[in-house]
């Protein structure tokens, strides 16, 4: 796990000579690549979401997309279409700006529900049907979708359905007054130089392969899976909870906690991993009571009472 645990320290310096704070954003960010998962940045405008996702691509020796989500979008505006060759006389397939390794899709509440169910096999099949031909996407392959969870005019929300392929919901809020400071200094003292130049590539798609490898092999005892299913299943019959998590809840959370114990240097998960990835992997998944929403509840809090109320293995 060493080489992993490196590779993983150097994402975090690289960004760091731009982004300031953001720490456990950009962890998300790395655990989500290694367990091949999409994520889903939600943040009102202007704390650096579109930057740091772009950043973080940078990091890794991939090409990278954006795309911006608008209302007037149509499907073959993402994955592509078929235009008529006539030299040869057949339609050939020009590939959407979806066929990338590491995609952003800033906005992606403001496209309509045709567009969005284009995303579906995309994110979860790893490929486009079209015109009964089906074209792989290159891997590695990483969703990075964001939205401004504050003006809804214009917008669409995302169907259950398709939040449910998203591995994180990540939740980035406003910096501290030291960290405003940070920021207004270092945008002062990088005089007009783009932050993208000041980032390299430290990891290459050949040892992020060796290092999703190297999570499949993570310990994982029985009783730390029990303990997932027992916080998993509590979520669908809570009180406060309409809506509870799916297996795939668990099996993100499975995963999740294998990454975080790798980058954290072990072979091995431990309660805390699964702590960790809880509150991400469920932000989404699960919907408050119309009661509960009414008082100013949120899901973080009743997934952190129901994380509480479980037994912790030993």
């Amino acid at each position: 796990m060493e080489d992993l645990k490196n590779a993983v320290a150097n994402i975090k310096s690289e960004l760091a000579k731009v982004i300031v704070g953001q720490e456990g954003f950009i962890e998300l960010l790395i655990v989500s690549l290694l367990i091949d998962g999409h994520v889903l940045i939600e943040g009102v405008p202007g704390i650096a979401k579109t930057i740091t996702a772009k950043l973080f691509a940078k990091t890794l020796k991939t090409d990278f997309n954006r795309i911006q989500f608008t209302p007037d979008l149509m499907p073959s505006d993402i994955l592509g279409t078929s235009i008529f060759n006539v030299k040869n006389a057949e339609f050939e397939f020009k590939k959407g700006p979806i066929f990338s390794n590491i995609v952003l899709i800033d906005e992606i509440n403001r496209a309509p529900a045709k567009t969005q169910a284009a995303m579906f096999e995309t994110m979860e099949e790893r490929q486009v049907t079209m015109d009964g031909t089906t074209y792989p996407m290159d891997l590695p392959f990483m969703v990075l979708a964001t939205q401004n969870p504050i003006e809804q005019e214009g917008t669409y929300a995302l169907p259950e359905a398709q939040l449910d392929r998203f591995v994180f919901k990540i939740k980035v809020d406003y910096p501290s007054v030291e960290e405003e400071v940070r920021i207004i200094q270092t945008h002062h003292e990088r005089k007009g130089k783009q932050p993208q130049e000041q980032i390299d590539h430290v990891v290459t798609p050949e040892q992020l392969v060796a290092f999703r490898a190297n999570i499949q092999d993570i310990i994982v005892e029985e009783k730390i899976i029990r303990y997932i299913a027992d916080i998993i299943t509590k979520t669908r019959n809570h009180p406060h909870l309409y809506l509870g998590g799916s297996p795939r809840a668990s099996i993100a959370t499975l995963n999740a906690a294998k990454a975080f114990a790798a980058i954290n240097g072990r072979d091995f998960v431990i309660p805390e991993d699964v702590k960790r990835a809880l509150v991400p992997v469920l932000n989404h998944r699960v919907i408050l009571t119309p009661e509960r929403e009414m008082e100013g509840m949120t899901t973080e809090s009743v997934v952190g009472m129901i994380t509480e109320s479980v037994e912790i293995p030993r």
